[in-house]
């Protein structure tokens, strides 16, 4: 074990440390109270990690902002650029011309965690990767997410693309607060679109009592993260929880940091996410490539859960839902205004520029290109 695991509660204005027993995490976590911020659990939360799929949280977050400020309604259209639909899985594989509203997107893009939806959205609303990507840094910035920096709207990795499980928590507050109309987008069981079923990559949803979200994320570089929500009389909690070994791993430790919370009274801690502060060094991203994808099968290198092995006991976020609420989504549909950034832009056609002959003579005042110069 990296690290010995500590829980600090603080009951009735007294600071006490207390060792827990079980498992340790070895990895950066964060567990606090959504209604007042107070935080009850926290390991390296200033460290500096690669996001993944949290990253569509921020896309979310941005897309929520523009919706509020009129630039576009939930019934716009999002159409699947040429570049959103050539990014790898996970991914909805619609083909480039493909038009859905904004909510149906951000609805796929959050439960099946669509890297080219994310990327569709993005250059949607935003014109083009890098301008979606400025935005949601000025987002960061203006909730005080220090630790944080995008280069893209879906979190494929990028060795410049890094957050904190801080900044992720107070990115978690923002939207549930700014945003509490869209609860129900982080709380789908499955996706109904046609014939094909989709099932939420977040286990404890359906699994978990109270679970209410919100997000996954998986590359190689970062491990498996994790954010998990839930509520109980009326206390919503949150766990963060970046660098597991698996899905299923996961899960349970996000569970087991939501039971520990809400087996705690409510009420304000002496820390809180407004007062919590770094130490040591926090500017370092950890790799995990190597003890992830390295030494691992492909089987397990997938925000998909993996197969219990033959005979092995089941965990809980392994077994299927009976009968998971499936909320319907469909493609067209969008009557709303276009977003501002895609009505004047033009997409050409993958066509290759014309090259002279080789076999034949230049016209008179020309020169040859390199390849390489196109």
């Amino acid at each position: 074990m990296k690290h010995r695991r500590f829980l600090k509660l603080v009951l009735s204005g007294t600071t006490v440390l207390s060792l827990l027993c079980g498992p340790a995490l070895a990895n950066p976590s964060i567990l606090f109270d959504l209604d007042n911020g107070a935080v009850l659990e926290h390991q390296d939360a200033f460290q500096r990690w690669y996001p993944a799929s949290l990253s569509k949280l921020m896309t979310a977050y941005v897309a929520f902002r523009a919706v509020a400020a009129g630039e576009v309604r939930l019934d716009s259209p999002i159409k699947m650029t040429r570049h959103a639909a050539k990014e790898p899985p996970s991914k909805m594989g619609f083909k480039a011309g493909t038009v859905m509203r904004l909510d149906a997107a951000l609805e796929m893009m959050l439960v099946k965690s669509a890297n080219d939806l994310a990327m569709a959205i993005g250059e949607n609303i935003g014109g083009s990767q890098a301008a979606f990507s400025r935005r949601m840094n000025a987002e960061a910035a203006r909730l005080g997410m220090s630790g944080t920096h995008f280069v893209n709207p879906n979190g494929l990795f990028s060795p410049e693309q890094y957050t904190t499980a801080r900044d992720l928590a107070i990115l978690v507050t923002a939207i549930r607060k700014d945003f509490p109309q869209y609860e129900s987008m982080f709380e789908i069981e499955g996706l109904q679109l046609g014939k094909r079923k989709i099932s939420n990559y977040n286990l404890l949803i359906g699994r978990y009592a109270g679970a209410d979200g919100m997000k996954t994320g998986f590359v190689c570089e970062s491990g498996f993260n994790m954010i998990g929500s839930a509520t109980r009389n009326g206390r919503t909690l949150v766990a963060i929880v970046l660098g597991e070994q698996s899905a299923i791993s996961r899960a349970e430790a996000a569970a087991d940091l939501l039971d520990q919370g809400f087996a705690l009274p409510a009420g304000p801690r002496l820390i809180s996410l407004a007062t919590l502060k770094p130490s040591g060094d926090v500017l370092a991203t950890h790799n995990m490539r190597e003890e992830i994808c390295s030494k691992k099968p492909a089987s397990e290198q997938s925000e998909a859960a993996a197969e219990p092995k033959k005979d092995a006991p089941k965990s809980l976020y392994q077994i299927k839902l009976d009968h998971p609420h499936l909320v319907a989504v469909s493609l067209g549909g969008a009557t709303g205004p276009v977003p501002p950034a895609m009505r004047n832009r033009v997409e050409y056609a993958d066509v290759p520029l014309p090259t002279w002959r080789p076999d034949q003579p230049l016209p008179s005042g020309s020169k040859a290109v390199a390849a390489g110069d196109l």
